[in-house]
């Protein structure tokens, strides 16, 4: 598999879009619960204006979750230097260096929005940065994974307690530390909150880090540029109330970002799962 990965990292992106499209599609016809999830979330989502829009969507997300799957061998396998040519702009960057001036440490939020893999190497090229690692279901990906994450100035930290301490030592000396707030804990580590008008278990691991070390927040999010001509970036920084649900927070922003880019999300990811041993939500309040 590495070898292949190797392979197909010499191919020009343009080319692993194209091939990722078709893939896309084949991904979607053959698998019927895929399908059924990715048109179900996308649906309750609320974000097409007509049922044409709402295919229109639906047509242009299977295609970009192939090309998600296709640019992966082109960013863990190509050396660093030429991935990070991919990135065509980069907007609100200046808020990174305001946050790590502050001395506090720096919360970098990444959903899972274009290619989400880019931006810790796109960071961990100017700045130091911990982020957690699963490893993946498939023990074949995980050497093709670990590699292609750990590079730059990345270190990766599990996802336990030992995990966690290190992300905390990260931020009480002033550091960045990458998190997807769009993952779905487990049981005890979330609380149900709106997420595109639907209760999810969301993360509350987030707040806790924020509350102990005063941690400045940013959303990064990376969108891909048509035709595979690469990536755009972009960081903004949360204004946080400790005083109000901090879940509910992370959940409203990344709504507002994933709408600035809705065909490029990870619908087809079971946002709204209850994990094992939680307690289905019965309602959920309006924040």
């Amino acid at each position: 598999m590495v070898i292949v990965f190797d392979v197909l990292a010499r191919l020009p992106l343009w080319l692993l879009h194209r091939i990722g499209t078709l893939l896309g599609w084949v991904v979607y016809l053959s698998s019927g619960r895929y399908a059924r999830r990715l048109r179900a979330n996308l649906q309750s989502a609320g974000l097409a204006d007509s049922r044409d829009g709402y295919r229109k969507l639906v047509r242009a997300n299977v295609s970009e979750a192939g090309k998600g799957i296709m640019e992966l061998p082109w960013v863990w396998r190509r050396p660093l230097e030429k991935v990070l040519t991919g990135v065509k702009q980069y907007h609100g960057w200046e808020h990174i260096e305001a946050a790590v001036a502050q001395g506090k440490g720096v919360i970098a939020l990444t959903p899972h929005l274009g290619c989400f893999e880019i931006i810790s190497l796109f960071i961990a090229a100017r700045l130091p940065i911990t982020t957690m690692y699963r490893p993946p279901r498939w023990a074949f990906l995980d050497k093709l994974m670990y590699e292609g994450r750990a590079r730059g100035q990345t270190k990766l930290a599990p996802t336990d307690l030992g995990g966690v301490r290190q992300l905390i030592k990260t931020l009480k000396h002033g550091g960045i530390i990458g998190v997807l707030p769009d993952q779905v804990p487990g049981n005890g580590e979330g609380e149900w909150v709106p997420f595109f008008g639907r209760p999810a278990y969301t993360m509350t691991l987030i707040g806790k880090l924020i509350k102990s070390s005063g941690a400045a927040v940013v959303m990064c999010s990376s969108e891909r540029l048509p035709h595979g001509e690469g990536y755009a970036l972009h960081f903004t920084p949360l204004a946080i109330d400790p005083a109000i649900s901090i879940p509910a927070q992370i959940n409203a922003v990344l709504e507002k970002t994933i709408r600035t880019c809705p065909e490029q999300y990870l619908w087809s990811y079971n946002r709204y799962k209850v994990p094992r041993g939680a307690l289905p939500p019965d309602t959920v309040k309006e924040q």
